[in-house]
């Protein structure tokens, strides 16, 4: 993999995390990122959060990655958007969908497939249950 596909990955890794399960909630397994704290400043939060998971979005380009999994990604992205706006549901809401850390499970679901991901790595990923779940890569 070259050495900017790498570096691009990478970065796509940490920032959604960061957006979407950063902060682990004390006596639970369950995680928020920033996203949905960013959500909260009326207006102009869900502008700066979908802003920010379009350039995940962008990123993730580099990767060639087939047109429906960019179809998802968007949908992802635009779904949080537009429930995002109503006042606090849509904060609720962008805390428990986490739109980029699906949308990274998309991306690496066909790095996987191309055999791409072949990065010594050990990063976290939340499952479905909101418990972090460390895998090798």
């Amino acid at each position: 993999m070259q050495a900017k596909k790498l570096e691009s990955l990478n970065r796509i890794r940490k920032l959604s995390r960061l957006m979407d399960s950063a902060i682990g909630i004390p006596g639970t397994k369950f995680r928020i990122g920033i996203d949905p704290i960013i959500g909260l400043i009326p207006g102009a939060g869900d502008i700066v959060s979908t802003a920010f998971s379009a350039y995940l979005i962008y990123l993730a380009t580099r990767f060639d990655i087939p047109t429906e999994s960019l179809r998802k990604m968007i949908f992802n992205v635009g779904l949080e958007f537009v429930i995002g706006t109503i006042p606090l549901f849509g904060d609720i809401f962008d805390a428990f969908y986490k739109s980029n850390i699906r949308n990274l499970e998309i991306l690496e679901a066909h790095l996987s497939a191309e055999d791409l991901v072949d990065l010594p790595l050990q990063v976290q990923e939340p499952n479905h249950q909101n418990a972090v779940v460390k895998k090798n890569y």
